[in-house]
């Protein structure tokens, strides 16, 4: 029997699944359910339905989880923003979530057995700061009454909001909302940043193209112990002590060695490539190849100071296939966008001679399909680590080190 939009029907919810949700059976039929947490009985009313699937939100939990929590936001809840997915679920049991949808994902998408997930004993782990005041650059949107807020769950509608818990402070003071009153009559988004420098900038984005509103033009910030130059909106990671995480996994996985030549492949600014200069120093060469060309000429201008850096623009694809990076190498960092490298870059990346390669990954599912085909070309993951980049939602940062052989 198939459920029907805005029905309320009670299951028994089952593992957590990419996406932010569970999975539950009802009459034969899945139902990926919101709000919710693995082994909880709940009342879930139906959002959309789909051939052979229903989305739902859990609207009243009968038997509870002990990883349950009251969300502190009053927003983080069914029909309402659609920003954080799991403020429901304890911190510890978020990670632990995540954990789980990784492993699923490296099994099912990736190839990998059960033994081969095993031994790489594979753990979310928390970054300082808590769950919440993390966030250092949020977008919100702007709805009809020209109010700033942020979307529902899969939907364009907005939800206008007093104040953004996981934004860090600085964000969370700045006259932006609808309770501040500010109106944005010429704004389709609106997005405020705090750097790590300490420059604060708001921006709008409009017919008219994007503006900056307060604040500098480019902002400063300091990681892999240099400091960094940037246009305000230009791609950076959100969470405060992520840009150090990264490059440090990946310096201690790939272990750089003088004279050793890298890849940056998907480079934005420069931050890898940055982190891996001093390693390879005394004849080592980095190329950096990024598409954006606001975000090469951020990168020229921050890596002008290293001797052997080389910065290409060019999408990563293209450059791989017209050869426009000189070999050989030794050493590749694949940072790809949510997507993923996709099979023309993972095959080039496996031909090339590297001995070994970082994979920086933001989505789990991209992430294991770039694998599966690495393992088809003759490597293997030999290690991952995974990072809570972005406490109170489904998503996650791992870094992957594959070998061949």
């Amino acid at each position: 029997m198939t459920v029907e939009e805005a029905e309320r029907i009670e299951v028994t919810v089952g593992a957590p699944a990419h996406g932010g949700h569970c999975v539950a059976r009802h009459e034969g039929q899945v139902v990926f359910v919101r709000h919710a947490l693995p082994g909880e009985r709940v009342i879930a009313e139906v959002t959309e339905t789909h051939r052979g699937f229903a989305r739902a939100d859990a609207v009243e939990v009968l038997e509870a989880a002990a990883e349950r929590v009251e969300p502190p936001c009053p927003y983080a809840r069914p029909g309402r923003c659609g920003g954080c997915d799991l403020q429901h679920v304890a911190p510890d049991a978020q990670r632990e979530w995540k954990s789980t949808v990784l492993r699923e994902q490296l099994e099912r998408l990736g190839g990998l057995e059960p033994t081969e997930l095993a031994a790489l004993d594979l753990t979310v782990r928390a970054l300082p700061g808590g769950p919440l005041g993390w966030r250092s650059r949020v977008r919100y949107a702007v709805d009809a009454a020209d109010r700033a807020g942020l979307r529902k769950h899969r939907s364009h509608e907005v939800v206008p909001i007093d104040r953004c818990l996981i934004a860090h402070p600085t964000l969370q003071e700045l006259p932006v909302l609808a309770s501040s009153g500010r109106r944005w009559p010429d704004a389709d988004e609106v997005t405020t940043v705090v750097s790590s420098g300490g420059d604060v900038a708001v921006r709008e984005l409009g017919r008219g193209g994007t503006r900056t509103v307060d604040g500098p033009e480019t902002v400063a910030e300091t990681a892999a112990g240099r400091d960094w130059r940037l246009p305000a909106d230009a791609f950076w990671q959100v969470h405060p002590a992520a840009a150090d995480t990264l490059t440090t996994a990946v310096l201690e996985l790939l272990r750089p060695a003088p004279g050793e030549t890298a890849w940056d492949l998907y480079g934005g600014v420069g931050l890898f490539a940055g982190a891996l200069a001093g390693p390879l120093a005394d004849g080592g060469r980095v190329t950096v190849v990024e598409a954006d060309p606001e975000l090469v000429a951020a990168a020229r201008a921050n890596l002008a100071d290293l001797a052997g850096v080389e910065v290409v623009q060019a999408p990563v694809e293209r450059a791989l296939r017209r050869r426009r990076i000189a070999g050989p190498v030794d050493l590749v960092v694949l940072d790809p966008p949510r997507s993923g490298a996709g099979r023309e870059v993972t095959e080039a990346v496996a031909g090339s001679g590297a001995r070994a390669v970082a994979y920086v990954a933001c989505d789990p599912a991209a992430f294991a399909r770039d694998v599966r085909t690495f393992r088809a070309g003759g490597w293997r993951l030999a290690e991952i680590r995974g990072f809570d980049l972005f406490p109170m939602t489904q998503h996650l940062e791992c870094v992957g080190l594959l070998l061949p052989g």
